[in-house]
Order: structure tokens, then sequence, then C-alpha cells
């Protein structure tokens, strides 16, 4: 998906064949290099751009087009290099990178501004990047997170958890970070930003870990965001991270980590609106992605829903686990989730809905369809109880609600277990629709396990758990 560069060069002197001619040829060479240095220069990624327009205004709801207003032309392309980057991937970069954005920053107001990363090893710490701006990383680029924990400074808690999320107190910062940003572009020629993860796994694993690792890309209080193209790897925590933002869409994106590498979730679109993520593969340690809004009573009182959500065309595997997961980190509410065309294999499951008391909330209108599983534990799991609280000031009263989901045209291979569906005793979850959902492979004895849920199935096999075999008033789950 490179860019292509037109050599205008070789048309041009091609026509110029007498050698008496030298002034002439002199001067169109002159032109031909500085239009050359002004090509490689100013990359852009057009293609990218593409069926991207004014939101609400076009057809297809299960695709990116109609999430992101046009972005405007960068009117000054620069590369790292000219602010003094070295790209031997043992030089800091830091410095270097802030000194560039903090340049780059003027030109908002006039279009914006767009920074390359040439090939090379570019190492740096956390990055804060600006309005109206494109961070290209060109084929070969690779982004490197630093390893000295204190270029990932600490920085205050996310108000709808009240706290870090695995330890009080603050966390540390992304390293690709922004906040209150506008006009965003995160992508390039499939160039790579790997944040070197192992340090941060390693005093997880050791209970060594001070404050709450950073994400690989964190963007919070933003709008009209576009992330694509790219390879990110080693994420010290959940992979991209848009928080409190609106019109985000994530596209063409490849995201590794190793399989045991923990809570490295792909994408998690967090109290967040108008996020599409679409033709993505994946492969962590944690959810390939997951639909979060806040927890327990921080995130009841922020009351900041995620909604409007598409998931299209995404693949991947998490031996730990799900392709798709809803919460549980749910309080502020989630609804007019649109999950499509998704791929899972060896992973734990499929999709799944995760909440427990005390998180309030509701997670509502739901959609999945077009599921395909291979050797996936359980295929389709809602779980409650993992106990997982911030402080002592939950409220074990603040039950959620879950109600309308739809689950359809699934087919799973060789899973090891039936669908587990757990709802809450004093909470059930309703609404449940599941239309042409095969299982095979399963053992005989493996049979649906259902507490505290309702709704209607058909077309399911084998035999669903007796909740889903209700008949009464069943038109809603024909018409989803």
């Amino acid at each position: 998906m490179d860019c292509e560069k037109q050599n205008l060069g070789g048309a041009m002197m091609g026509k110029v064949t007498r050698l008496s001619w030298s002034p002439l040829i002199l001067l169109i060479t002159l032109i031909v290099l500085l239009s050359f240095q002004i090509t490689t220069r100013t990359i852009y990624p057009i293609r990218l751009m593409s069926g991207l327009s004014e939101p609400g205004v076009s057809g297809d709801v299960g695709s990116c087009v109609g999430f992101l207003r046009a972005f405007p032309r960068r009117e000054v392309v620069m590369s790292i290099e000219d602010f003094g980057g070295v790209g031997d991937g043992k030089t800091s970069n830091t410095d270097t990178f802030r000194k560039a954005i903090r340049y780059m920053q003027r030109f908002g107001d006039r279009g914006g501004s767009q920074l390359n990363i040439p090939k090379g090893r570019w190492l740096t710490g956390s990055i804060n990047l600006t309005s109206n701006f494109t961070l290209f990383l060109e084929e070969g680029a690779v982004i490197l997170g630093s390893q000295d924990p204190k270029e990932w400074p600490i920085v205050e808690p996310l108000p709808s958890y009240g706290r870090g999320r695995e330890r009080l107190g603050g966390r540390h910062i992304s390293l690709i970070h922004g906040n209150g940003l506008t006009n965003v572009v995160i992508t390039g020629q499939n160039g790579t930003i790997d944040g070197q993860g192992k340090m941060w796994w390693e005093l997880w694993w050791n209970r060594t870990l001070k404050h709450t690792r950073g994400h690989l890309v964190e963007l919070m209080n933003s709008h009209n965001i576009l992330i694509s193209n790219l390879t990110f790897r080693n994420s010290p925590f959940w992979t991209i991270h848009p928080v409190y933002c609106s019109n985000v869409v994530v596209k063409d994106m490849t995201i590794l980590a190793p399989l045991n590498a923990p809570n490295t979730d792909g994408i998690d679109p967090d109290s967040s609106t108008n996020v599409c993520i679409e033709d993505c593969y994946i492969e962590s340690g944690d959810d390939l992605v997951a639909v979060k809004s806040g927890w327990d009573q921080y995130g009841i009182k922020m009351a900041h829903p995620s909604s409007n959500i598409v998931v299209k065309r995404v693949s991947g595997t998490t031996p730990t686990c799900s392709g798709v997961g809803i919460g549980s980190e749910m309080s502020g509410g989630i609804f007019n989730v649109t999950i499509e065309d998704l791929h899972v294999w060896d992973s734990a499951a499929g999709v799944r809905i995760k909440t427990d008391i005390g998180r309030g909330g509701y997670i509502a209108n739901i959609t999945i369809s077009n599921i395909t599983m291979e050797r996936v534990k359980i295929p389709i799991r809602f779980s409650r109880g993992s106990n997982d609280h911030p402080d002592e000031g939950w409220d074990p009263n603040a039950m959620p609600i879950v109600k309308g989901v739809s689950i359809s045209n699934v087919v799973s291979l060789n899973s090891t277990k039936a669908p587990v569906l757990q709802g809450i005793k004093d909470a059930p979850f309703d609404g449940i629709c599941m239309k042409n959902v095969t299982l095979i492979g399963l053992a005989s004895s493996a049979l649906w396990h259902c507490e505290f849920v309702s709704g209607f199935a058909k077309e399911v096999f084998p035999m669903p758990c007796p909740q889903l075999q209700n008949n009464v008033n069943t038109s809603w789950c024909s018409h989803s």
C-alpha cells in the first residue's frame, strides 16, 4: 500500500536529445531534482482518505464511510531528520520528537502539518500529538518505545476509572498520546510502532509494577481520528485506546503481541461514540477488540457511554480471551454496537459479554453476525462475577442491565464447550436472540449452560438451553 512516486524526470529528459541545449538541460535537471525532493518529502495517504466523508451522509452502516470528515491538506510536511532525529535504534529521539511536534503545532490553523518518519529505527519516549496533524511512517520505519520508565511519565487516572486500571493512583502515559485533539491521522506505508513491552510485562509478572502500564496509543477527548495501514507491536498494555472520543476510524491495521503478553488488548474503544474498526488482523494476549465505558461508581458518575460502534472484518487469535468482548468495564453504558464478519481461531472465546454486580450501567442493542470460529473453547459467552472493583466505594446494589443482544449466522468448528450464558440473579439478561447458529464438533455431552437469561433461538444446533426457547413475543427477534 505504498504511495507511488512519479518520476517526472524520465519523461522530460527523454525529449531532450540535443547536446547543444545544455543550459536548458541544466534548468530542466534542476527542476526535476527539486520536484523529486518535494515528492519524497510530501508522502500523503491519499488512498486511505478516499471514501471518508461527512458523518451521516452515506448509506452502508456496516462500513467506515461517513465516520470521518475530510481532513485538511497538510500544507507543511517535514521529516524527523529535519529536527536532528537519528534512526539507529539506540539514540534517544524523545526530545527530537517533542521539538518537532512543538514546531509543527504552529501550522494547525493553516491546514496542519505532517511529520514523516523515514526508514530506520527511531527510539523515543512518550510523544504528545497536536491537532490537524499527520504522523506518517514510511516503509521500513520503526518507532521504538523507550526502555526507560521515566520516559513514560505518570499522568492522572481517567475520571471514569478513578485510579489506574492495575494499580492505585496515576498511570504511565501512552507512547503515542493526545488529549483534546481534532483531525489527527496516524498512518503510513505499513511502518511499525513497537512498544517493546517485555520490560513492562515482566514488571507485571514479577509483581513489581508500581503504576498502571501505558498503552501504545491513547487519544482522549479527541475528534475525527484515523489510524490506518500500520503494524503495532508489543504494547505494554492495551494497544489502541480511544477514550472520550468521537468519530474514530481504525482500519487496515496489524496488531501483534506474544500470546502470553498480559492485557495486550488490540483495540479498546472506551466511552467513545461513532467508532469504526475495519479490516484488522490481531494476535494478542487479551481481547482482540473490547468495548468499554468506565469502571463501577466512577463510570456510573461520569455516565459517558460507548455508542455507535462498528467492528467489521476483524480476524485473529487470543488464547486467553475473546475475539470481541463487551465490558467488563461498562458502567457508563454501551449501546448500538454492530459486529460483522469476525474470524477467530485457537481462542478462549469468540464473542463475550462481561459484567458484574456493582457495574451498574447497561449493554443494549448489540448485533453480532457472520462469525466464523475454529478451535475456540467457548464460542459464545456471557459472564459475571469477576469480583473486580476499583476500591471499597463500589455499590453492591448497582446492577447492570443487559437487553437486546442479537447473534446470527455463526459457524464454530471444534469448540470444546457449548455456549455459556450467565446472567445475574437480580438482573437477568433479557432479549437474547440467536438465529442460524451452528456448532460443529462438540461432544454429545457438551450442553448449553444458561442462568438468568431469556430470549429466543431459531435454527440453532445443537439445541439451545430452555431459556432461549421462549416463543412468546418473538417479533423483535425475527426483525433483528
